[in-house]
């Protein structure tokens, strides 16, 4: 999932951060890098999933994908009693702004997973809010541009335009050649053409 769309959504719609969303793959080199003042809200790539294929002859997957938005809030008090109220009014306006929001056409609606606290100090309190959206690995129409290999490699062969079929039946078979048949004689041939 990209995550610049989600950072400037919430830059957009979270007016408790004014702005100061930023986006890392990882929090550890988030912290070690980023130090917006506070409050703020780091937008983290977590996870995705796969299911297994929905197809026999195709691969047809959902994904599942998971983002963490990492906020970092001043502790208020040694035991973060103040910031717990803050986490409370800040979750739900995360809320707000992501759940039932697509990120891409290709997803679906946004949902919310759950949340954990990441470090507490005297200082600052850093809490994670995980979100999920889904989408499909391999198209729904041929005329998509291919997603997987088997797509792919299918889109290169060149169109069915038709067929010849010849039949070799069990019976009549030659008693000279091999009982029962087929006994390798073709007893009957025919064409189908394709016309779009």
């Amino acid at each position: 999932m990209k995550l610049n769309p989600i950072v400037g959504h919430l830059k957009a719609t979270c007016p408790t951060y004014g702005g100061l969303v930023a986006a890392g793959i990882d929090w550890d080199a988030v912290a070690e890098s980023a130090k917006l003042p506070m409050p703020a809200a780091y937008v983290i790539a977590a996870a995705d999933a796969a299911a297994p294929s929905k197809a026999q002859n195709a691969v047809i997957q959902e994904i599942t994908d998971q983002f963490a938005v990492v906020v970092v809030l001043d502790a208020g008090d040694e035991r973060g009693q103040e910031a717990n109220d803050q986490l409370h009014d800040v979750r739900a306006e995360l809320w707000r702004a992501l759940v039932g929001w697509k990120p891409g056409p290709e997803y679906t609606l946004i949902e919310y997973d759950k949340g954990a606290l990441v470090f507490v100090s005297r200082s600052r309190v850093i809490y994670q809010f995980l979100f999920t959206a889904e989408f499909q690995i391999g198209r729904n129409r041929s005329d998509q541009p291919p997603e997987t290999w088997q797509e792919w490699e299918l889109d290169g062969l060149p169109g069915f335009t038709g067929a010849t079929i010849n039949m070799d039946c069990i019976d009549p078979a030659d008693p000279n050649l091999k009982r029962p048949g087929p006994d390798g004689r073709i007893e009957v041939a025919f064409t189908g053409d394709v016309t779009p």
